[in-house]
């Protein structure tokens, strides 16, 4: 009879503590099921920038934290000290056990800006998906060295795991980027080219060449009608200086500088010949006026020199009283 009573005993201590042990074990598992899981984010800046997140300033790239899922509006601030560069903001969505991840290469401009940013959202157990979208549209995607085709792209036939992407288009750097897609979630790449520097070399030259063809324009002057069919040419912006030549109304030459103080013009008499500077002179603007031209343009018929004689001839009574210049 003791012992009968002793083996009762005993299994009922052993089948409550069972039950204590399991009711245990299914409050533990119900807490950590309900309790969202921590979800990370990590940003990472050239050159570093400060980071605020819901306009709270949080640190400095590169900058790793732990926070609760949830949407966030994101802003860094990269370090500006020799020209400046263009912040950045933009609104993600942090899901619960994995990391979102940002990365910024600042300029001068967005349109030079480049970078990537790589999110998830959450789907049903068991499936994968992976979506790809770029700046400029319709770059060309690889995905561990296989064509894709063009952005925007997307999969949902990618196996769980790392893989490699690679995002290509004409006038940009090629970008390559190391993801990890889990199961149940999208992962979703946004993914922002850099201009290479040959394009924007060649925009920079572009402008350059079209300053200096709108400079250009406003570099001519033409002879106007004189009362003695010529306008005279003077070492010096003067009246007083030597004449070095004449030129004929209807005729156009290169405007090198304007005189300040008398307004008259210095001009290229003609071209450059095996190496030499074009002769120049300077006419008065009373009998010439600046014109617009699309490009260099030779003068229609080449200056007459001035005759040196042994000796100057008087001006002729007509020409002291036109007082040509």
């Amino acid at each position: 009879m003791v012992n009968f009573l002793s083996v009762r005993k005993v299994r009922i201590a052993f089948l409550t503590f069972l039950i204590l042990g399991a009711l245990a074990g299914l409050t533990l598992f119900a807490i950590g099921y309900l309790k969202p899981k921590a979800t990370g984010i990590y940003v990472e800046t050239t050159p570093p920038a400060s980071v605020y997140i819901n306009g709270v300033q949080v640190g400095r790239t590169p900058y790793k934290e732990t926070r609760k899922p949830g949407d966030v509006v994101l802003k860094l601030i990269p370090d500006s000290f020799e020209i400046p560069l263009t912040p950045y903001e933009t609104r993600i969505n942090l899901v619960s056990g994995v990391e979102t991840v940002v990365r910024r290469q600042f300029a001068e401009s967005e349109e030079a800006s480049g970078g990537e940013v790589i999110s998830f959202e959450k789907l049903t157990k068991g499936n994968t998906s992976l979506a790809i979208v770029t700046i400029p549209d319709s770059a060309q995607v690889d995905i561990d060295g296989q064509n894709k085709g063009y952005a925007p792209y997307k999969t949902s036939t990618l196996a769980a795991g790392e893989h490699l992407l690679t995002v290509a288009a004409s006038g940009y750097l090629e970008k390559e980027i190391k993801v990890r897609t889990y199961d149940g979630y999208q992962l979703t790449a946004l993914v922002k080219l850099t201009p290479s520097q040959e394009v924007e070399g060649e925009e920079q030259a572009s402008a350059t060449e079209e300053e200096e063809k709108d400079e250009e324009k406003t570099q001519m002057v033409e002879i106007l009608s004189t009362p003695v069919g010529f306008l005279r040419v003077r070492e010096e912006p003067s009246t007083l200086s030597k004449e070095v030549g004449r030129v004929k109304p209807g005729e156009k030459y290169n405007l090198l500088e304007e005189d300040s103080v008398s307004g008259w013009f210095k001009i290229a008499l003609d071209d450059e010949n095996q190496g030499q500077p074009a002769q120049a002179g300077w006419i008065s603007n009373q009998y010439a006026k600046k014109i617009e031209d699309s490009g260099s343009v030779t003068p229609t018929k080449k200056m007459t020199p001035t005759q040196a004689p042994t000796k100057t001839p008087t001006p002729t009574t007509k020409e002291k009283t036109s007082f040509v210049r």
